[in-house]
Protein backbone atom coordinates (compact mmCIF):
# COMPACT_ATOMS: atom_id res chain seq x y z
CA UNK A 1 0.00 0.00 0.00
CA UNK A 2 1.44 3.35 -0.62
CA UNK A 3 1.54 6.61 1.74
CA UNK A 4 0.73 10.05 0.60
CA UNK A 5 3.42 12.77 0.34
CA UNK A 6 2.52 15.89 1.88
CA UNK A 7 4.89 19.13 2.10
CA UNK A 8 3.56 21.91 3.72
CA UNK A 9 -0.23 21.44 2.95
CA UNK A 10 0.83 20.43 -0.84
CA UNK A 11 -0.03 16.40 -2.21
CA UNK A 12 3.04 15.64 -3.78
CA UNK A 13 2.12 12.15 -4.97
CA UNK A 14 1.48 8.88 -4.11
CA UNK A 15 4.93 6.70 -2.72
CA UNK A 16 5.41 3.22 -1.81
CA UNK A 17 6.57 2.23 1.41
CA UNK A 18 9.64 0.56 0.72
CA UNK A 19 11.67 1.03 3.88
CA UNK A 20 10.94 -2.39 4.76
CA UNK A 21 14.31 -4.49 5.89
CA UNK A 22 15.89 -0.71 6.58
CA UNK A 23 17.34 0.71 9.54
CA UNK A 24 17.54 4.33 10.83
CA UNK A 25 19.09 5.97 13.14
CA UNK A 26 17.50 9.19 14.17
CA UNK A 27 19.48 11.83 16.77
CA UNK A 28 17.62 13.95 19.17
CA UNK A 29 14.76 11.53 18.47
CA UNK A 30 12.96 12.05 22.39
CA UNK A 31 10.63 15.01 20.75
CA UNK A 32 8.98 16.93 17.43
CA UNK A 33 11.12 16.65 14.49
CA UNK A 34 13.22 13.59 16.00
CA UNK A 35 10.04 12.45 17.36
CA UNK A 36 8.51 12.74 14.28
CA UNK A 37 10.89 11.45 11.87
CA UNK A 38 11.15 8.14 13.35
CA UNK A 39 7.02 7.77 12.82
CA UNK A 40 7.17 8.56 10.25
CA UNK A 41 9.65 6.21 8.87
CA UNK A 42 8.60 3.28 11.18
CA UNK A 43 5.12 3.50 9.11
CA UNK A 44 7.26 3.06 5.65
CA UNK A 45 8.60 -0.10 7.34
CA UNK A 46 11.88 0.75 9.04
CA UNK A 47 13.53 -0.32 12.60
CA UNK A 48 14.53 2.69 14.12
CA UNK A 49 16.88 3.62 16.56
CA UNK A 50 16.41 6.06 18.82
CA UNK A 51 18.77 8.48 20.62
CA UNK A 52 18.62 11.61 22.34
CA UNK A 53 18.97 12.27 26.34
CA UNK A 54 15.83 11.68 27.79
CA UNK A 55 15.67 7.74 28.06
CA UNK A 56 11.87 7.81 29.86
CA UNK A 57 10.34 10.04 26.55
CA UNK A 58 12.82 7.45 23.96
CA UNK A 59 11.13 4.39 25.77
CA UNK A 60 7.58 5.39 25.78
CA UNK A 61 8.23 6.35 21.50
CA UNK A 62 9.45 2.71 21.20
CA UNK A 63 6.61 1.49 22.96
CA UNK A 64 4.26 3.81 20.28
CA UNK A 65 6.17 2.61 17.33
CA UNK A 66 6.42 -1.30 18.08
CA UNK A 67 2.32 -1.43 19.60
CA UNK A 68 1.41 1.15 15.74
CA UNK A 69 3.75 -0.14 13.42
CA UNK A 70 5.53 -3.80 13.94
CA UNK A 71 8.42 -1.97 13.88
CA UNK A 72 11.91 -3.31 15.96
CA UNK A 73 13.36 -0.31 17.95
CA UNK A 74 16.38 0.34 19.78
CA UNK A 75 17.00 2.84 22.76
CA UNK A 76 20.21 4.28 23.24
CA UNK A 77 20.62 7.23 25.85
CA UNK A 78 23.00 9.71 24.02
CA UNK A 79 24.52 12.71 24.49
CA UNK A 80 26.01 14.33 21.08
CA UNK A 81 28.35 16.71 22.77
CA UNK A 82 30.28 13.11 23.83
CA UNK A 83 32.46 11.65 21.15
CA UNK A 84 32.64 8.57 23.22
CA UNK A 85 28.47 8.27 23.22
CA UNK A 86 27.91 8.54 19.75
CA UNK A 87 30.60 5.54 19.53
CA UNK A 88 28.80 3.88 21.69
CA UNK A 89 25.26 4.21 19.93
CA UNK A 90 26.78 3.72 16.87
CA UNK A 91 28.52 0.22 17.92
CA UNK A 92 24.99 -0.76 19.21
CA UNK A 93 23.16 -0.14 16.94
CA UNK A 94 25.02 -1.83 14.31
CA UNK A 95 25.22 -4.81 15.94
CA UNK A 96 21.87 -4.85 16.73
CA UNK A 97 20.66 -4.15 13.05
CA UNK A 98 24.03 -5.28 11.15
CA UNK A 99 24.26 -2.04 9.81
CA UNK A 100 22.69 1.36 9.02
CA UNK A 101 20.78 2.86 6.26
CA UNK A 102 19.48 6.52 7.20
CA UNK A 103 20.90 8.37 9.87
CA UNK A 104 19.45 11.65 10.89
CA UNK A 105 21.42 13.93 12.14
CA UNK A 106 18.61 16.43 14.13
CA UNK A 107 19.64 16.93 17.51
CA UNK A 108 20.14 20.54 17.90
CA UNK A 109 19.50 23.81 20.62
CA UNK A 110 19.89 27.45 20.51
CA UNK A 111 20.29 29.14 23.89
CA UNK A 112 21.09 32.72 24.57
CA UNK A 113 20.94 35.18 21.78
CA UNK A 114 22.37 38.98 21.62
CA UNK A 115 26.33 38.77 21.29
CA UNK A 116 26.83 40.93 24.33
CA UNK A 117 25.49 39.03 26.91
CA UNK A 118 26.11 35.71 25.90
CA UNK A 119 27.53 33.69 28.50
CA UNK A 120 30.63 30.85 27.62
CA UNK A 121 27.87 28.05 28.57
CA UNK A 122 25.27 29.36 26.27
CA UNK A 123 27.73 29.45 23.25
CA UNK A 124 29.61 26.24 24.25
CA UNK A 125 26.37 24.24 24.45
CA UNK A 126 25.34 25.34 20.87
CA UNK A 127 28.38 24.93 19.37
CA UNK A 128 29.55 21.17 21.07
CA UNK A 129 25.39 20.02 20.13
CA UNK A 130 25.05 21.90 16.79
CA UNK A 131 28.53 21.52 15.09
CA UNK A 132 30.67 18.93 17.21
CA UNK A 133 27.64 16.22 17.58
CA UNK A 134 26.97 16.49 13.80
CA UNK A 135 30.63 15.87 12.92
CA UNK A 136 30.63 13.03 15.94
CA UNK A 137 27.48 11.22 14.39
CA UNK A 138 28.20 11.58 10.68
CA UNK A 139 31.96 10.37 11.68
CA UNK A 140 30.84 7.06 13.25
CA UNK A 141 28.30 6.37 10.89
CA UNK A 142 29.60 7.33 7.42
CA UNK A 143 31.25 3.74 6.65
CA UNK A 144 28.35 2.01 7.40
CA UNK A 145 25.46 4.10 5.28
CA UNK A 146 28.59 3.96 2.80
CA UNK A 147 27.82 0.61 2.81
CA UNK A 148 24.15 0.66 2.28
CA UNK A 149 24.19 3.22 -0.29
CA UNK A 150 21.98 4.79 1.83
CA UNK A 151 21.77 8.36 3.04
CA UNK A 152 23.04 10.69 5.72
CA UNK A 153 20.21 13.27 6.62
CA UNK A 154 21.24 16.70 8.32
CA UNK A 155 18.33 18.92 9.82
CA UNK A 156 19.32 22.21 9.17
CA UNK A 157 17.76 25.47 9.12
CA UNK A 158 16.26 28.62 7.58
CA UNK A 159 18.91 30.77 10.22
CA UNK A 160 21.18 28.77 7.84
CA UNK A 161 20.29 30.34 4.44
CA UNK A 162 19.64 33.50 5.86
CA UNK A 163 20.86 36.22 8.46
CA UNK A 164 19.69 35.77 11.84
CA UNK A 165 19.45 38.74 14.11
CA UNK A 166 18.69 37.56 17.24
CA UNK A 167 21.16 35.02 17.59
CA UNK A 168 24.09 34.80 15.42
CA UNK A 169 25.64 32.27 16.93
CA UNK A 170 22.64 29.80 16.43
CA UNK A 171 22.41 30.67 12.61
CA UNK A 172 26.43 30.24 12.43
CA UNK A 173 25.96 26.94 13.71
CA UNK A 174 23.65 26.02 11.15
CA UNK A 175 25.83 27.73 8.30
CA UNK A 176 28.36 25.37 9.58
CA UNK A 177 26.24 22.51 9.22
CA UNK A 178 25.16 23.00 5.13
CA UNK A 179 28.56 23.49 4.57
CA UNK A 180 29.50 20.62 6.12
CA UNK A 181 27.38 18.35 5.10
CA UNK A 182 27.52 20.01 1.22
CA UNK A 183 31.34 19.19 1.02
CA UNK A 184 30.98 15.89 2.67
CA UNK A 185 28.53 15.06 -0.07
CA UNK A 186 31.01 16.01 -2.50
CA UNK A 187 33.94 13.83 -1.06
CA UNK A 188 31.21 11.10 -0.37
CA UNK A 189 29.75 10.97 -3.38
CA UNK A 190 30.95 8.61 -5.62
CA UNK A 191 31.29 6.11 -3.17
CA UNK A 192 27.40 5.55 -3.49
CA UNK A 193 25.87 7.66 -0.10
CA UNK A 194 23.84 10.40 -0.17
CA UNK A 195 23.96 13.64 2.06
CA UNK A 196 21.21 15.63 1.93
CA UNK A 197 20.29 18.68 3.92
CA UNK A 198 16.44 19.54 5.21
CA UNK A 199 16.07 23.37 6.13
CA UNK A 200 12.81 24.34 7.96
CA UNK A 201 12.07 27.42 9.30
CA UNK A 202 9.52 27.77 12.10
CA UNK A 203 8.61 24.73 13.73
CA UNK A 204 5.89 24.08 15.99
CA UNK A 205 8.09 21.64 18.80
CA UNK A 206 9.16 22.32 22.19
CA UNK A 207 12.29 23.98 20.48
CA UNK A 208 12.53 26.84 22.68
CA UNK A 209 13.99 30.12 21.99
CA UNK A 210 14.50 32.81 25.21
CA UNK A 211 12.51 29.75 27.03
CA UNK A 212 9.42 29.69 25.21
CA UNK A 213 9.05 27.08 22.68
CA UNK A 214 8.11 27.24 19.47
CA UNK A 215 4.82 25.36 19.96
CA UNK A 216 3.76 28.00 22.28
CA UNK A 217 4.90 30.82 19.92
CA UNK A 218 3.07 29.97 17.03
CA UNK A 219 -1.09 28.45 16.52
CA UNK A 220 -1.09 25.15 14.50
CA UNK A 221 -1.22 25.68 10.96
CA UNK A 222 1.12 29.03 11.18
CA UNK A 223 4.33 27.85 10.73
CA UNK A 224 5.69 24.36 9.74
CA UNK A 225 4.90 21.02 11.57
CA UNK A 226 7.08 18.56 12.63
CA UNK A 227 5.48 15.93 10.79
CA UNK A 228 5.95 17.72 7.35
CA UNK A 229 9.80 17.84 8.11
CA UNK A 230 9.54 14.20 8.72
CA UNK A 231 7.67 13.59 5.63
CA UNK A 232 10.42 15.59 4.23
CA UNK A 233 12.90 13.12 5.77
CA UNK A 234 11.13 10.33 4.58
CA UNK A 235 11.01 11.41 0.59
CA UNK A 236 14.56 11.65 0.81
CA UNK A 237 15.17 8.28 2.26
CA UNK A 238 13.02 6.63 -0.25
CA UNK A 239 15.32 8.17 -2.96
CA UNK A 240 18.04 5.54 -5.28
CA UNK A 241 20.20 5.70 -6.93
CA UNK A 242 19.52 9.71 -7.07
CA UNK A 243 19.71 12.40 -4.03
CA UNK A 244 17.46 14.74 -3.03
CA UNK A 245 20.21 17.00 -1.53
CA UNK A 246 18.81 20.10 0.01
CA UNK A 247 15.18 21.09 0.80
CA UNK A 248 13.75 24.16 2.72
CA UNK A 249 10.23 24.02 4.00
CA UNK A 250 9.35 27.65 5.29
CA UNK A 251 5.63 28.79 5.72
CA UNK A 252 4.21 30.63 2.70
CA UNK A 253 4.92 33.98 3.20
CA UNK A 254 8.30 33.28 5.13
CA UNK A 255 9.95 35.22 2.25
CA UNK A 256 8.05 38.69 2.85
CA UNK A 257 8.76 38.43 6.21
CA UNK A 258 12.47 37.94 6.01
CA UNK A 259 14.57 39.24 9.08
CA UNK A 260 11.60 39.37 10.87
Amino acid sequence: MGRMLVCGGLIVGMVDAHLRGRTALISGASSGIGAATARVLAADGADVVLAARRESRLQALATDLESAHDAETLVVPTDVRESEQVATLVDRAVERFDGLDIVVVNAGLARGGDIAEMTDEEYDAMQRTNTDGAFYLAREALSHVTEAAGHLVFVGSFAGEYPRPYNPVYAATKWWLRGFAKSLSAQVGDSGAGVSIVNPAAVRTEFDIDGVPMADRYEAGEVVAPEEVAETVAFIARQAPSMAHEISLYERDKLTTLGN
